[in-house]
């Protein structure tokens, strides 16, 4: 049976027996999971924010951008020996698009359990509307109905 070797598992395991395990993972920029879907004449939108301070979270729309942005601040106790550092801490920001037809005026936020949900309305313009078909009777003025004309010969 044929083994692989990795070299940079073994060089991860050695960090950690010289640091005793308490080397910080460098994380990629904080994630902002989310949820997005119309419900009837609302768009919802739900953005995950675990551990942010709810102070710092912001909304902000500006022109066709809508910003989420959101602070996480990284614990510093002192004489404690870290084991492990593995959450990501700093600034949340997610940036979305939105396309005309929404009251963003009218938008509602609110912040439980980690959780940002938005709430924007679409504006009252861009809502469907039925356009009522009237029933003419057949002959009358319709569009399209041919109409005779009189040419007159001219005299040889």
């Amino acid at each position: 049976m044929a083994t692989r070797h990795d070299p940079f598992v073994d060089t991860a395991r050695w960090m950690d027996q010289l640091l005793g395990g308490a080397r910080e993972v460098p994380a990629a920029a904080p994630s902002m999971p989310m949820d997005l879907y119309r419900a009837g004449d609302h768009y919802v939108l739900h953005v995950d924010l675990p551990g942010a301070d709810p102070g710092s979270v912001d909304v902000n729309v500006e022109d066709s951008t809508l910003t989420v942005r959101a602070q996480r601040t990284a614990r510093t106790e002192t004489d404690v020996q870290w084991l492990a550092r593995e959450r990501a801490s700093g600034t949340y920001v997610r940036q979305l698009t939105v396309g005309r037809g929404l009251a963003l005026d009218r938008g509602d936020a609110s912040y439980a359990d980690g959780v940002l949900t938005l709430t924007i309305p679409v504006a009252e313009e861009a809502r469907p509307r039925r356009i009522e078909i009237r029933h003419a009777a057949p002959g009358a003025g319709s569009i399209g109905a041919s109409e005779q004309v009189n040419e007159e010969e001219p005299a040889s």
